[in-house]
């Protein structure tokens, strides 16, 4: 009972938080600080779980550690990013619209709370339960996601920093999948499913569908979805990269 009690007032404490940020975002319209709130926000709420029930077992630190780690390292990349491209073309056309740029912030406030919950719900559940040699494979996933998901992104930013915008990126992880960041975050929380699994309990299994809400997401709603059209625009009738896309699987890796 206590438990779902702070689970409701983490879940609340999330949406409060975007739709306070909405505030001044739609009055300035501007998404700049977007991606850095959904990031505070994950630690924020997971440091507070945390120290509501007052629990620091093994297993609630390790996957505290990782959603913080992930959380702060994505946050300042999507932040630094913004900045040096002076903003985020994907809200272009929504910031100036109150209500679909409200909805848009209710939306990470959904994905926040989704991609949250085995976490929460291992550190809320009613008994502790200790690490063993059957988690390994859920330590292995979680970092080798993070892992190739960073490896992805920094080798983009030499991509562009090197060619410019205008050339797309097919060398690296690049080579073998043509959206390898995603690919590990999806194996990332794929992993922390896994570690968060022996702590489950009734309603609380219901967050290990994580991984599918987060593939589903990337490849239905957001992410592959936008870039996969935006490339289409900017390099559709190029010959070089339309044999990129023929040989280069979407998100699953390919090994040549």
């Amino acid at each position: 009972m206590i438990g779902s009690t702070i689970i409701m007032g983490c879940v609340i404490y999330i949406f409060f938080l975007q739709w306070l940020a909405f505030v001044p975002a739609a009055l300035f319209k501007t998404e700049k600080f977007y991606d850095l709130i959904g990031a505070i926000t994950f630690i924020s709420a997971c440091l507070l779980s945390l120290f509501l029930v007052y629990r620091f077992d093994f297993r609630s630190i390790l996957l505290s550690t990782f959603l913080i780690v992930w959380a702060s390292r994505l946050g300042w990349f999507l932040v630094s990013r913004m900045k040096k491209s002076n903003g985020d073309s994907r809200f272009d056309s929504i910031k100036h619209k109150p209500f679909r740029y409200f909805f848009v912030w209710t939306m990470q406030g959904i994905w926040i709370t989704v991609c949250m919950s085995p976490v929460l719900t291992t550190i809320t559940g009613e008994t502790e339960v200790g690490l063993s040699i059957t988690d390994l494979p859920g330590i292995l996933l979680a970092s080798l996601g993070f892992l190739i998901e960073v490896v992805a992104d920094y080798q983009k930013r030499v991509h562009r920093e090197s060619y410019g915008a205008e050339a797309f990126i097919n060398s690296g992880l690049w080579r073998f999948s043509r959206h390898p960041n995603y690919f590990g975050e999806i194996l990332f929380w794929f992993g922390i499913v896994l570690l968060a699994l022996p702590a489950m309990s009734g309603v609380g299994y219901m967050s290990a569908t994580v991984p599918i809400f987060v593939y589903f997401l990337l490849t239905r709603v957001s992410g592959t979805v936008l870039l996969e059209k935006a490339a289409k625009r900017k390099w559709g009738n190029d010959p070089l990269y339309k044999d990129y896309v023929n040989e280069t699987p979407l998100l699953w890796p390919k090994i040549k």
